[in-house]
């Protein structure tokens, strides 16, 4: 258990708020590169509770600006894209992506008012298919050379979802290994040939077993927590007998990502982020290690659940996510149906919109929950001592951030802990993009064969 105290430490992200501070030394999704597509490209965006607008000028340049004009307040989310910025339908004052006020058309003939009048703005960057703000001061970090980011876009596909909590519940979530053998229990499986984009339908590495069928089996997995350059990296463990055990890999990737295998060939790359301290957005970015993904049909299957344009999911509260008792007791563990994004919205938002740590109790099973709390901690400090956080980069560090490896397969009971990174590397090496092998996975991958 914490303290309240303790909660709203790691919980709260506001601009004077200790975790909001280092939330703001980290570059932020805003917006899907495809919400900016169209005839008008521009979006109000509220992001770490800082009401904004994103727009793009007919340079093709990004803007993240103070949603509220900074003339009398008027609401810049309606205004209009001319000359080179967007400008107020209220009094027509005129700003570029840099906040700059280029025009006050109402003032007198030769008025130099607009010179000294700017907007708050912040930095916007393209990549993998996300709009990225960086909120903080000064010079951002550079971004990690991670796959998601290497990858050429025919190989990666981004999207979203809306949940109704604080980001760190959300987030709690992907980084616990055990809550998949009961939250996302199948009683039958499928075929996993047709499983192309959906999440835990497909066959574990080396193995035609389905992973619903590992999954539902073996469901007292031991937990391996690793400190890494870059976070944590979880390894679960499920002996289906003397010679094979399930090995899966995943990673939390600081302040507020984790990296997930999605299938054999292809990984998901997920970060929360915080909407306000209530609400949050999860960003995706699906990366493919073979062959393009098929971007329609992957947007197709995800738009069966959220509804544009806020990417809200159609099973909410509202109508109790969709529950049917006869398929609880029959088809799915939760009677939600089969979308495993509903049932972890249901879980997370169950829990209130800030989760009360003061009344939890933790097991053995939550050591990753654990471990990423103390971490969040320790970089909170770190940043209210006035040091930088951890993977705050420059660019000779940011090239040494790669990966990171994640897999998930069936492999020897004896020896598992080289089969999972032989096949991350054989993976790798099969990338027609050329993903690098992570120079740490190589070295344990030469160390560990020359001891055998």
């Amino acid at each position: 258990m914490m303290s309240q105290e303790q909660n709203d430490l790691i919980t709260r992200t506001g601009r004077q708020d200790p975790c909001g501070k280092l939330m703001r030394m980290y570059w932020q999704p805003a917006a899907l590169v495809d919400e900016l597509q169209g005839p008008r490209p521009v979006k109000p965006v509220k992001l770490l509770g800082e009401n904004l607008v994103l727009f793009r000028d007919a340079q093709g340049r990004y803007g993240l600006i103070d949603r509220h004009c900074a003339h009398r307040g008027a609401d810049l989310a309606f205004g209009r894209l001319e000359n080179g910025g967007l400008r107020c339908a209220f009094h027509g004052w005129l700003f570029d992506v840099t906040g700059q006020c280029l025009e006050t058309p109402a003032e007198p003939k030769g008025s130099t008012l607009c010179q000294g009048i700017r907007q708050r703005s912040y930095p916007v960057v393209e990549k993998g298919g996300i709009l990225w703000a960086y909120l903080g001061e000064g010079a951002p970090p550079a971004f990690p050379e991670i796959d998601c980011f290497i990858a050429p876009d025919s190989h990666t596909f981004a999207f979203k979802g809306h949940i109704n909590c604080n980001w760190l519940q959300a987030l709690e979530i992907g980084i616990d290994p055990a809550h998949a053998s009961f939250l996302h229990r199948f009683f039958e499986d499928e075929d996993t040939s047709a499983a192309y984009g959906r999440q835990f339908r497909g066959a574990s590495a080396g193995t035609d077993m389905p992973m619903t069928k590992i999954l539902r089996e073996y469901d007292n997995p031991i937990i391996n927590v690793e400190h890494t350059e870059y976070g944590l990296r979880l390894i679960a463990l499920r002996e289906i007998d003397a010679e094979r055990t399930h090995v899966r890999v995943t990673n939390q990737l600081f302040p507020h990502g984790f990296v997930i295998p999605m299938s054999t060939e292809m990984t998901i790359t997920q970060w929360h982020v915080p909407v306000d301290d209530e609400n949050c957005y999860w960003y995706a970015i699906f990366t493919s290690y073979s062959v393009p993904v098929d971007k329609n049909r992957m947007r197709e299957q995800r738009l069966e659940l959220y509804a544009l344009p806020d990417y809200k999911s159609r099973k909410n509260r509202s109508n109790d996510y969709g529950f049917d008792p006869r398929e609880q007791a029959t088809a799915t563990y939760t009677g939600m149906g089969a979308d495993i994004n509903v049932h972890d919205q249901w879980a997370v938002e169950s829990m209130g919109a800030i989760q009360d740590r003061t009344s939890e109790h933790l097991g053995q099973s939550d050591k990753a929950i654990v471990q990423y709390r103390r971490l969040l901690r320790q970089e909170i400090e770190k940043v209210s001592g006035g040091e930088k956080p951890m993977l705050f980069l420059d660019d000779g560090s940011a090239r040494s951030i790669q990966g990171p490896a994640t897999m998930d397969g069936i492999g020897p009971t004896q020896g598992w802990e080289i089969f999972w990174m032989e096949v991350d590397v054989k993976r790798r090496r099969g990338a027609p993009w050329a993903a690098p092998v992570p120079a740490e996975i190589a070295d344990k991958v030469r160390h560990l064969s020359a001891a055998e």
